[in-house]
């Protein structure tokens, strides 16, 4: 398969193709061994891209495919984004929070692109940096973040890097 063009373009979540698309990529990511391996709950499917809507701070962008001149898009890539705030800069910062390419668009450098519109975003925004998390194991994500300049991140070297952490509140 040799995509003869590939667009990205902010999600509009009241559009009902958009978010069905956004749904069906981030159920895909779910499933896969990087995103837990298990599908969405179907409440979440319902209910994501309204309550996404509902959230000013929050934007995605999906990768639209055309395999031919006369093919219609197909949604290939998506990057979920919530904005937070530095309080050391004063300014937001826009985490981004899901990455998803389906397998068989992977290492067509779609992740680059999606990139590209979310960074113009967050700097129309004020953005001071963006941040994400990705799992150790995930080599090719590691190395496609790194080829768009993030990095690990220490305050002070003497303290260590960073880690993400959680605890879950269910």
């Amino acid at each position: 398969m040799h995509a003869v063009a590939i667009t990205v373009r902010q999600v509009d979540y009241a559009d009902a193709h958009q978010a069905q698309a956004l749904v069906a990529l981030l159920d895909a990511y779910a499933r896969d061994p990087a995103g837990g391996g298990s599908a969405l709950a179907p409440e979440v499917k319902a209910r994501l891209p309204e309550a996404l809507r509902q959230r000013p701070q929050a934007f995605s962008v999906i990768a639209w495919a055309r395999t031919s001149v006369d093919a219609p898009e197909q949604a290939v890539g998506l990057v979920n984004c919530l904005e937070g705030f530095s309080t050391f800069a004063c300014r937001p910062l826009v985490n981004i929070h899901d990455v998803a390419v389906l397998p068989a668009w992977r290492g067509r450098r779609v992740v680059q692109q999606m990139f590209a519109l979310v960074e113009q975003i967050a700097r129309r925004r004020g953005a001071c940096k963006l941040t994400l998390e990705v799992l150790q194991g995930n080599t090719p994500a590691l190395r496609a973040y790194e080829r768009e300049g993030f990095e690990g991140y220490a305050l002070d070297p003497a303290m260590g890097q960073a880690r993400f952490m959680q605890k879950k509140l269910d």
